[in-house]
Order: C-alpha cells, then structure tokens, then sequence
C-alpha cells in the first residue's frame, strides 16, 4: 500500500509535465497538424491588419499624386517608346499590399480596406479642388503650376477610384476563389492569376478615364488612340512584370503576416 501511495505522486507529476509541454507545443502551432487543403482567413482586432491597411492606403494616395505626369522611355524595338505615368512606380505595390489583405483576411476585411482607400482619395481630391479654386496671395507666382499638377488631380482620383475599385475587388474575389479550391497550397498562383486580371481591369479603366475618351466629360483632352493603348499595354505589363518580380517578396511578407496573426491557425 505504501509502495502504491508511493509511486503515484510522480506518475501524476510526469503525466501533469507532459499534458503542459504537449499543451505549449500546441499553443506555439509546432505540433498541430495543419491541413493545406483548408482554406484559412485570420479572425480576430488583435494582429497587423491596422499596418497593412495603413500601408496600403498610403501607397495609393501617393500614386494618385504620381500619376498626374505621364513618362515617356526611350524607343524600344518592336514596341517603339514606352508610355507610363509616375503613380506606375509606386502603384503595383499596392496589389502586392492588396494580395496580402486578401490572402490573409478574406474578402470581407480587404473590402474594407478598398472602401476606406475609397473615401481617403476622394477626400484628398476635393480638398486639392477647393485649395486650387481659392484665391492666391498677391505675391504668390505658383497659382499657374499648382493648377497645372494638383488641379489635374481630380480627374486623375476619379479614374484612379474607378479603375481601383474593378481592379482591386477583381484581385481579390480571384484569389479568394482560387484559395477556397486550393486551400494554402499554390499561393504563387492565385497571386499572379489575380493580378494578371485585376491589373487588366484597372489599367484599362484608369487609362480611359484618365487620358481617354471616357473622361473628356471631367475636362480635359484626350489623347491619341495609339498612346492610350501603348499606355494600356504596357501599364498593364509593366505592372504585372512587377508583380513577377515581387512574388518572392510578397510570399514572404504573407508568411510573416500569416504568423504574426494570433486568429489565422486557430
């Protein structure tokens, strides 16, 4: 009886010290099976969905402003000189961004985000409206450049929000479809089918719009039906080619997000 009563205790201690080390395993996601057939979406305030969404709506502000002045490489063979604007330089990326709130929060929270890079655009776009028609000091000899890159502005916002909308809800319902068949597994795929489409999508809207026949009504010319589709092209595969070349970084930055969420492998 002695022996019993004696041998108890540390079989309860052993069995107690492995039921906690299984349960930190657990915790930590080490030892949890995680099936790759299931598609996941982070749930849950807590996480980097604020930074993400911040990001974005930052690049996207900044593109508008960008994108005000078209730039022109020199002549390549085949294609001839190459027709971009400046919010090309910084505007991929927020496909790249766009990917991530998709891949890792679903389509309800990265519509969220679209709608909130919505109303930033706008807003900004009527405050540069109101700004260029108030009156100039007397002494102030910038009125005709202001007007002529920040008076563009408006036009360019509303191309841009419209090309925005089609292209980013495209890019997203794309990859959260190919997901729902794929679960975690191809993510380089539904990241390049996506973008292939919703950068179509935008750039031709945008480009209408913008420079285009379809925005005369907003004021302004239109220009050449050439440059408008050397524009549309090769925006359109210039911004895919960055997306290319993004992917490796943009697997990372999903991987690293996916990880610093505490509701995505619940």
């Amino acid at each position: 009886m002695q022996r019993g009563c004696s041998h108890r205790p540390p079989v309860k201690r052993r069995r107690g010290l492995r039921t906690l080390r299984c349960t930190l395993v657990t915790a930590a996601g080490a030892s949890t099976p995680v099936s790759q057939d299931q598609p996941r979406f982070a749930s849950g305030s807590r996480g980097m969905f604020d930074i993400v969404v911040a990001t974005f709506c930052g690049l996207l502000l900044i593109s508008n402003v960008g994108a005000t002045k078209l730039i022109e490489f020199q002549p390549v063979p085949v294609l001839g000189s190459l027709v971009t604007d400046g919010g090309a330089l910084l505007f991929p990326l927020t496909y790249v961004i766009g990917d991530v709130l998709a891949e890792v929060y679903g389509m309800a929270r990265a519509r969220r985000a679209i709608v909130l890079g919505f109303v930033l655009a706008f807003v900004m776009s009527v405050s540069f409206l109101i700004v260029d028609a108030a009156p100039p000091a007397s002494d102030w000899p910038n009125q005709a450049a202001w007007s002529a890159v920040l008076g563009f502005v408006p036009r360019i916002v509303i191309a841009s929000l419209a090309g925005y909308l089609v292209g980013q809800l495209l890019n997203a319902w794309v990859l959260v479809r190919i997901k729902q068949r794929t679960g975690e597994r191809a993510l380089s795929v539904r990241l390049m089918t996506s973008t292939v489409v919703g950068e179509f999508a935008d750039t031709l809207v945008f480009c209408s719009v913008a420079f285009g026949p379809l925005g005369m009504w907003l004021g302004g010319g239109s220009i050449p039906l050439d440059t408008l589709l050397n524009y549309t092209l090769v925006g359109w595969v210039y911004k895919c080619v960055v997306e290319f070349v993004c992917l490796p970084v943009t697997q990372v930055v999903i991987a690293s997000v996916k990880r610093r969420e505490p509701g995505y492998w619940r």
